[in-house]
């Protein structure tokens, strides 16, 4: 256990400061003559040198900058004697106030030296080398160090963390104490990175009664904004009012009059459609009706042509010795002749072949053509495919910026400045969630061609919405449904059993396959520790690939001796053991360790990213999203902060505060795998909640593999997996609305 010390003392110099997050290196001494001086670290935005403190916290030895006090507590004083007041000054801690300057102010005003910067700032223009500007400036800037002072220290009284006080100081400035005070709840709308949980616990340190009217509309949004997470755009009005209620702890009749009132205000939407009203955050619903609508306005549009369709199909046929199923001819002919189409199928049945084909009719008709999937590695992958440029749907929209405190990301392409192109094609459509199809519609001018590439039977988007199954499920939008496995693929048992599973039909695993294999083990132990044997040895020998960057683990579970939390742990400590030189970083339960695999687990639009080639910066960009995955590649505990490379190219820095960000993906949760492609899987196969154990759930994963599927465990829990056919329920109305929009 660490040692517990208390000092008091003066601030003799910072050492580091990150403005960002108040993250602190600095030295105190027990008075002016003494010798030793204390190494302290913590988040203390708001100190400077020359200051009194008393400061608690725990003793830790850093391994390169040894004994250090890592502040638990802080009771900081400016001081008001001269001495003190010159050390302050002199410290840096007013910009644009050196030593010299200090000692002048000092020797000017003497002790009354910090009221006159603070009430007379204009008199210091008496001190020699100050002008008028700089002297109102030095006030200004001591005027708002003590706004943040007294703001870290009024929040910090309930229960506010220095971080998140930082983060209110930022949206409110010195109007943040009154803000809160009035109403916490509004930190939760209003503040990036600050929830309900955090606003309700401030509030209840605060005194605010549990029935207040601020917690319950702050509590109705929070229930609507977790239904979004879940994957639902609204709530019925009945789970709405029971999951509220049991939230709160409030009668659902009160939470039914305040939803009615936050409606009448605009803060959300009520539908009144069938039986339940449906229950709709205002951006959600707008995003659903607007892509409805404005699906249904692209479809309208019948691109005309002078080219032969037949002929020119039968012309690919020839060139690229290739002939094309009815269906595929049907598709391609199709895309050619509507505004939107939406091509859909399994592995194998054709869709690569098939955009190949619209992409050579569109040049060879002069059109314009952008390629588009909503992943770096989809992306990728649809370039390689294609052999023309293709990128993600966020980089295509032109990602410019995230106001933090709406949390709402801006595009360059919008309706006002839509995208330049005839036609845009999107792979991997099952991974968009509404409010990223509404960004792109948004972006696509009347008359520019939507063709829509996915696989349905996918898990849905990790956001919001089931955009890909709403839109064929709305019966208006023309859809091709690719069934016909082709000879190639055919040769493949990862593409032969994906579509087995889908059918609910047990994979075939015969003795002979080269690709697709099921070892038995009940015992997690030893499946366990044949998982470590397979990543570490015999799959890199039998596929001649490297472990750690071409083999992924994939399971339907974060908890759980099989979940993702314990397995990165285990495949952590053999595939990247601790080593010299190789820095490491603990945050919260989990260690990152130059060289780990990390994936990014929330979409952040402002981080920037460069690539960089023999040390010159060749592009560069914002955002890094959901599910993109990367290595590593250095951290630095003295400035705080990571470097990873995501997508072999892309090298993006992270603040130790974003780190939450981040998770080792050695093993990754089938969900987060969508839209990446793997060279080789293994699937943990065992008992778990039937909710996890779905057909879709293991078609998915099987579906990621390029070369090897190899699945462990227990063959009846793969086959009840097959047997439940079962769907997360996900709120949704985009098929009715696209049908009421088409129908008038």
């Amino acid at each position: 256990m660490s040692e517990q010390l208390t000092i008091e003392g003066i601030i003799s110099n910072i050492k580091y400061r990150n403005d960002e997050n108040g993250y602190t290196v600095f030295s105190v001494i027990e008075d002016e003559d003494a010798d030793e001086e204390y190494i302290c670290v913590g988040y203390l935005p708001s100190i400077a040198g020359g200051e009194n403190v008393c400061i608690t916290g725990s003793v830790t030895v850093h391994p390169i900058y040894g004994e250090q006090l890592m502040v638990e507590s802080c009771i900081q004083t400016v001081p008001s004697d001269e001495r003190g007041i010159e050390r302050y000054l002199g410290s840096g801690a007013v910009k644009g106030v050196g030593k010299v300057t200090a000692r002048n102010i000092v020797k000017k005003f003497g002790k009354d030296s910090f009221k006159i910067i603070s009430e007379h700032p204009e008199r210091l223009a008496e001190v020699r080398g100050i002008s008028e500007s700089k002297a109102m400036q030095i006030g200004e800037i001591f005027h708002e160090q003590a706004e943040l002072r007294s703001t870290v220290m009024f929040l910090q009284k309930y229960g506010v963390t220095v971080s998140n006080a930082l983060k209110i100081y930022k949206r409110y400035k010195g109007a943040a104490a009154d803000i809160v005070e009035k109403n916490p709840y509004v930190l939760a709308d209003e503040v990036f990175g600050i929830g309900f949980a955090t606003a309700d616990r401030i509030a209840r340190n605060m005194g605010i009664l549990p029935d207040s009217e601020n917690r319950i509309q702050a509590g109705i949004k929070y229930v609507l904004s977790l239904a979004m997470n879940d994957g639902s755009v609204f709530l019925p009005m009945n789970e709405l009012l029971e999951n509220t209620s049991r939230l709160l702890g409030i009668q659902q009749e009160t939470i039914a009059n305040l939803t009615t009132k936050l409606h009448i205000e605009n803060h959300i939407y009520i539908e009144r459609s069938g039986d339940i009203p449906r229950v709709y955050l205002n951006f959600a619903y707008y995003n659903e009706s607007y892509t409805a609508k404005k699906l249904v306005e692209l479809s309208h549009y019948k691109p005309k042509s002078k080219l032969d369709y037949d002929t020119e199909i039968s012309c690919i046929e020839t060139y690229n010795s290739i002939t094309f199923a009815p269906e595929q001819r049907r598709a391609i002919k199709a895309a050619m002749t509507n505004g939107v189409m939406v091509i859909t199928g399994g592995p194998g049945t054709g869709k690569t072949t098939i955009i190949n084909a619209i992409i050579a009719l569109l040049k060879a008709e002069d059109l314009t053509v952008e390629l588009a999937a909503p992943t770096g590695k989809a992306a990728k992958r649809m370039s390689l495919a294609t052999g023309e440029s293709a990128q993600t749907i966020h980089r295509l929209l032109g990602l410019s910026y995230l106001d933090e405190n709406s949390r709402r990301q801006s595009f360059e392409h919008d309706e006002d400045n839509p995208i330049d192109a005839d036609v845009i094609i999107m792979d991997e459509s099952s991974m968009i969630d509404i409010n990223l199809m509404t960004a792109l519609l948004k972006a696509v001018a009347p008359g520019t061609g939507l063709i829509i590439v996915g696989d349905a039977d996918q898990l849905p988007s990790v956001g919001a919405g089931n955009v890909l199954r709403d839109i064929i499920a709305s019966d208006t939008i023309p859809v091709i449904c690719l069934k016909e496995i082709f000879r190639q693929a055919r040769e493949s048992n990862i593409v032969v059993n994906a579509h087995r599973i889908n059918n609910g039909k047990m994979p075939v695993m015969g003795k002979d396959s080269k690709d697709f294999f099921f070892m038995l083990s009940s015992d997690k132990d030893k499946l366990i520790q044949t998982i470590v044997s397979l990543v570490t040895s015999r799959l890199p020998k039998y596929l001649g690939c490297d472990g750690l960057r071409d083999i992924q683990l994939l399971t339907p579970m974060r908890k759980s001796p099989l979940g993702v939390e314990n397995l990165n742990k285990v495949l952590q400590a053999c595939l990247n053991p601790p080593a010299s030189g190789k820095f490491e970083r603990i945050h919260g339960s989990r260690t990152f360790r130059m060289g780990d695999k990390v994936m990014q687990i929330k979409n952040n639009y402002d981080i920037s990213w460069k690539i960089i080639k023999k040390g010159n910066v060749i592009d560069n960009g914002l955002g890094i999203y959901n599910g993109d995955e990367g290595i590593i590649t250095f951290i630095d505990n003295t400035n705080e902060y990571m470097e990873v490379l995501f997508d072999g190219e892309k090298t993006v820095i992270y603040d130790f505060t974003q780190l939450d960000e981040l998770e080792l993906s050695y093993a990754v949760t089938i969900h987060k795998s969508q839209g990446s492609e793997y060279k080789a899987v293994i699937i943990p196969i065992h008992s778990g909640p039937p909710m996890l154990l779905t057909r879709n759930l293991i078609y998915t994963a099987v579906t990621r593999a390029k070369e090897l599927v190899v699945l462990i465990g227990i063959p009846e829990v793969l086959g009840s997996m097959i047997d439940n056919n079962r769907e997360s329920s996900r709120h949704t109305a985009l098929a009715e609305k696209i049908r009421y929009f088409y129908n008038i």
